[in-house]
């Protein structure tokens, strides 16, 4: 087992109470390390630390700021293998998918560099005489980066990068179940000679840690990834000081088959839509609309494909999915799915824990649902795929769009008028035609509803953390 240390102003420190919170390997159930239990204290530090080193931050020219991201991510690159491992133990990603994750942190940081020169103001017309009117964009200044388990070590790229860059300072709260990536990249950090105070992290209990960032006057953006519950929470906590917040919060992705699709492509994207991670993907496909015309077929490949999926420790060898995060998780899928089955839908694969050890669930399919059933409307968070039959496109939007949460969402078909359409009237941040379920680093990864606010990812990702100031100039 392994000691954790929060990295504050520059240093390895242990908590100011010197309690310990376990972290259980999803896999096996056993304690893998031990992090310190974050306090108050201990927040109060980081960010008059982060205030600090802000000012000095703010004044160094982005190009310079771009070279300490691109030794992050030459650091993150000569660590990948352990980076995986730790990621494969804490959180029960495949070896595949950890790689993924490792991978894209560093393109990550390398790609947030490349702003250096592209952070613009604008010269607006004036209607007096001899005024010039100058809009530029400035840091937010200390920024609060609360993170999720489910892609650990990518957020701390996608909230620090892109605030580093706009010359903010952070302070990350790591999710309580994965915070061994993040005290391990602090290493990264601490080697390529970040000044003191503009990164930090500190680990703990949400209730406590998250809290008290996102209700800080010290605070100038709460960056959070997360439930809604914590979503709702961080807003009522910033709140007090009017404290601009940025959340990607929960999905409820619906994929939409017409006729005329290529059924064998849109089988194996749903399938990796469905499975990625585990099933536990903000953006995994969580509810399918299959035309009548080809339900049953397409039904027919999806359960060929589901039954095929290996289920196991991401160490055993080579499994296509790992575990649940935690015995909670577990829980929950088990009563999404026994819900599901007492309102009348049918289990084609899958749908029972695997063994007694790990919180192992199997990919499944449900049939026979009905627009009206939970599973439709709340999010599962598990590899759990429920299918409903359409008959035409005005049933299915109204449909898809029924929805609390609009992250992501997907179609197959080839008909261009019904691309156009659903890409105008679909009420998602994202859809995805003809392709699986998965964001890339230079879009904009956004939802509406209560998907979230605000976003990230590519230039608008990079606005988030900059504040915008107007000068007046009156000349003679």
């Amino acid at each position: 087992m392994k000691d954790l240390k929060m990295y504050i102003n520059g240093k390895f420190v242990e908590s100011s109470n010197g309690k310990w919170i376990d972290v259980l390997n999803p896999s096996t159930e056993e304690v893998c390390s031990r992090q310190p239990e974050g306090t108050i204290e201990d927040v109060e530090t980081a960010l008059d630390a982060a205030k600090a080193a802000q000012k000095e931050w703010a004044k160094v020219p982005a190009c310079e700021r771009a070279g300490y991201l691109k030794k992050i991510a030459t650091g993150v690159r000569a660590r990948q293998d352990e980076f995986v491992e730790i990621i494969m133990r804490e959180q029960g990603k495949t070896r595949n998918w950890a790689t993924i994750e490792v991978v894209v942190t560093a393109e990550y940081f390398d790609y947030m560099a490349s702003f250096a020169r592209h952070i613009e103001g604008e010269i607006i017309q004036s209607d007096n005489r001899n005024e010039s009117i100058l809009l530029s964009k400035k840091p937010i200044g200390v920024v609060a980066g609360i993170l999720p388990w489910n892609f650990p070590f990518f957020l701390i790229a996608r909230k620090a990068a892109a605030a580093l860059i706009a010359g903010c300072s952070i302070v990350i709260k790591p999710s309580q179940l994965t915070p061994e990536n993040c005290t391990e990249f602090a290493k990264v950090v601490d080697e390529v000679g970040l000044p003191a105070g503009l990164f930090n992290v500190v680990t703990g209990k949400g209730s406590v840690i998250g809290n008290a960032l996102a209700g800080s006057p010290k605070i100038d953006i709460v960056s959070v990834t997360g439930s809604v519950g914590a979503g709702e929470s961080i807003m009522k906590a910033a709140a007090n000081n009017i404290t601009k917040v940025s959340l990607e919060l929960g999905g409820k992705a619906p994929v939409i088959v017409f006729p005329d699709a290529d059924l064998d492509l849109a089988a194996q994207a749903i399938l990796d839509s469905r499975i990625g991670n585990n099933g536990q993907i903000c953006n995994n496909a969580e509810r399918l609309y299959i035309h009548k015309d080809v339900k049953e077929a397409l039904t027919a490949k999806l359960l060929e494909k589901f039954k095929a999926v290996k289920v196991g420790d991401p160490f055993s060898g080579d499994v296509d999915m790992g575990p649940l995060v935690e015995q909670r998780a577990l829980e929950s899928v088990e009563a999404k799915v026994a819900k599901a089955v007492a309102q009348g839908a049918k289990v084609l694969c899958g749908g029972s824990r695997i063994g007694n050890k790990g919180y192992f669930y199997p990919a499944t399919l449900l049939d026979n649902c009905t627009q009206d059933m939970d599973i439709i409307h709340e999010e599962t968070f598990g590899p759990v795929l429920p299918i409903i039959e359409f008959e035409d496109a005005d049933q299915v939007l109204a449909w898809a769009n029924d929805c609390e949460y609009g992250l992501a969402s997907s179609i197959f078909t080839n008909d261009i008028n019904l691309i156009a359409r659903f890409c105008r009237e679909l009420e998602f941040g994202e859809t995805y035609v003809n392709r699986f379920h998965f964001e890339t680093i230079q879009g904009f990864h956004a939802g509406v509803k209560k998907s979230g606010i605000g976003g990230a990812d590519g230039k608008h990702g990079v606005e988030e953390y900059l504040s915008t100031h107007v000068t007046y100039l009156q000349t003679k």
